[in-house]
């Protein structure tokens, strides 16, 4: 195919060219999709009805369960269906559209990771002022900015990507991903994407470096704290999102940038399997599994039919 105008529709090749295996990765894949969905369906409606709830630390968890459901559902569904039945196509807007919300939310998580360090920043070093700095209206628009930063992010890079002529409709990899979309390119003009590319790698730094240079001070202010539950406590609640800012942030900067300059390889799927399905299925777990008000919240919602008035 000589130009992009040709190219109607991609071939996804994913994991495995058996078919028995296709219902194994269906079956995988569903797993841990409907493991994702219950579990940031849940923290959503917990810290909506729970009134204890309605704080900062819990209204940008509820944000980031509702970017996790958006990124794993732009590409999950659409590989389990092709795995069900045993097909690979992908239309050519489907992909242009996949592109976009893949990288709207991954690029919105991000950036909202980063305000939530920038939270427990002032909360544990700051406490006095942590009502008046971080009150409502300023989480609406951290909140707020997050989504609009992915948005004019996922606009740049699509943009950029789907400007650029297609020789090949093959993609190694089970979702539209831009630089698997880049080694398609039959000119110079992909160029302008990984400039693009470099930029939002740029930001996503900056953002990192802003994250470590708070944990450095939350670290610090942590171990002046006199007592060791109170040291406990602020461990608790910050070294899970760190784990997490980690892992989100290492894979998915190999994978759009490394993958980029080398050819493809068995690591391209794993590595996209741990940016884009591993995180909103931990993020639930991690951010409520040793959290007591997420945990009081839960039982109190289990016996909502017996007590309405309990929530």
């Amino acid at each position: 195919m000589a130009n992009q105008s040709v190219v109607s529709e991609f071939q996804l090749l994913g994991f495995s060219d058996i078919p028995e295996l296709h219902i194994l990765h269906f079956l995988g894949f569903l797993l841990m999709y409907m493991a994702a969905l219950v579990g940031n369906l849940l923290m959503i409606t917990i810290v909506t009805l729970n009134q204890h709830l309605h704080t900062p630390m819990y209204f940008f968890l509820a944000n980031l369960a509702a970017i996790d459901l958006s990124f794993i559902s732009v590409t999950v569904p659409k590989a389990m269906a092709n795995s069900l039945m045993k097909t690979r196509t992908i239309s050519y807007f489907a992909c242009m559209a996949q592109v976009f919300f893949f990288f709207w939310a991954g690029a919105s998580e991000f950036f909202l990771l980063t305000v939530m360090a920038y939270d427990r920043y002032v909360a544990i070093c700051h406490p006095l002022n942590y009502v008046k700095e971080m009150n409502m209206g300023v989480c609406m628009k951290l909140a707020a900015s997050a989504w609009m930063f992915g948005m004019f992010d996922a606009t740049l890079n699509t943009a950029c990507t789907f400007a650029i002529p297609f020789c090949s409709n093959v993609i190694n990899q089970y979702f539209c991903e831009i630089p698997q979309l880049l080694k398609l390119s039959c000119s110079d003009s992909y160029l302008i994407e990984i400039g693009a590319l470099i930029f939002t790698a740029l930001i996503c730094i900056i953002c990192f470096g802003f994250t470590i240079v708070s944990y450095v001070h939350i670290f610090r202010a942590v171990f002046n704290i006199p007592s060791t539950q109170g040291r406990k406590k602020a461990l608790t609640t910050c070294l899970p999102h760190l784990a997490v800012l980690c892992l989100f942030y290492f894979t998915g900067l190999y994978a759009c940038l490394g993958s980029t300059f080398r050819t493809s390889s068995g690591l391209d799927l794993l590595l996209a399997v741990l940016y884009s399905m591993v995180p909103p299925f931990m993020n639930p777990l991690i951010y409520s599994m040793r959290n007591k008000d997420i945990i009081a919240a839960l039982w109190k919602l289990s016996h909502r039919n017996k007590n309405p008035s309990s929530i």
